[in-house]
């Protein structure tokens, strides 16, 4: 069965070597082994057709603004290199700046004019501060203005990380919750309706506690449940590292249709890993008919126009 995967990592080979140089990891986790060909390689062993590519945790800017805007624009550019060669395999979200607010916005117009980018990925919060936040308003109105396709990919959470717990094992989907819930509340996801946003990993354990978070109601005025609950399922989910038998009925119960997404989460999840998730995902009893492949390519198909057959 065919698979579009919208949740799959590059590491080119200069950002590797910056993040071995600073001893810098995504959250502790170690930095794996990368190149297109072996992507490729692994797509091939597991029915994917087409991997759209973000990088991962910890972005871009670790460093001044000047030095984040100048290496956003390195990993973009050869990112679209990769499309380039292979648009028939790989797809690109491209990496943008933050907090670096008029970065952000001077690379994601040249990455999604200039490059024809996918669309674009950010983290879950940036140096502790979460998607929410006022500040970054410029920035979904820009991206809400092109309809753009938005992943949300999760990083550490502004909390001392548990002695022999990497962030990506127990702080990831918290804080992937976490940012949903303060864009929801904020208000991002009731006025910036034209973007479309994808959380990681099933949108951490947003779809499980969903009915709960609508008691934020009463602290943040001009929200109601109902309207909560309607701007939490506007977000897009991915399967990575989710579609076990306990979180995917809840995944399906709670997701509106067409908006979940196959997503390996390659090559920081090993693909043997990667692949029990696959055959729970596959071995799903619970199917209706037409929604496997929906979510294993049609419905990223309606998200991005080109990749469709």
């Amino acid at each position: 069965m065919p698979r579009i995967d919208v949740h799959q990592h590059l590491i080119p080979p200069t950002y590797r070597s910056l993040l071995d140089e600073r001893g810098l990891t995504a959250g502790g986790w170690p930095t794996p082994n990368w190149d297109p060909d072996s992507a490729i390689a692994m797509m091939d062993r597991r029915s994917i057709t087409t991997g759209v590519l973000s990088l991962s945790a910890p972005g871009v800017h670790f460093g001044s603004d000047a030095a984040a805007r100048k290496l956003a624009r390195e990993v973009n550019d050869y990112h679209a290199e990769l499309v380039k060669d292979r648009p028939d395999r790989f797809g690109q979200f491209a990496v943008l700046t933050l907090p670096d607010i008029e970065g952000a916005l001077t690379e994601a117009t040249y990455a999604l004019d200039e490059l024809n980018a996918d669309g674009v990925v950010v983290l879950s919060n940036v140096h502790g501060r979460y998607l929410g936040d006022k500040a970054f308003e410029p920035l979904w109105a820009e991206l809400d203005s092109r309809s753009a396709v938005v992943f949300i990919h999760p990083t550490e959470p502004p909390i001392e990380m548990l002695p022999g717990l990497p962030s990506p094992v127990l702080d990831y989907p918290f804080d992937t919750t976490r940012t949903a819930l303060h864009m929801t509340v904020n208000g991002v996801m009731s006025r910036y309706t034209r973007m479309k946003v994808i959380l990681s990993h099933a949108g951490g354990f947003l779809p499980y506690a969903a009915h709960r978070f609508v008691g934020a109601a009463p602290f943040n005025p001009g929200t109601t449940p109902e309207g909560i609950l309607t701007d939490l399922q506007r977000f897009y989910f991915d399967t990575a590292l989710s579609s076990t038998p306990s979180a995917l009925p809840s995944l399906l119960a709670f997701a509106s249709p067409g908006h979940i997404l196959f997503g390996s989460d390659y090559p920081f999840a090993p693909e043997s890993m990667g692949a029990t998730f696959d055959t729970w995902l596959d071995t799903y009893h619970d199917w209706q008919p037409g929604q496997r492949d929906a979510v294993n390519h049609e419905n990223a198909e309606t998200l991005f126009a080109r990749l469709r057959k």
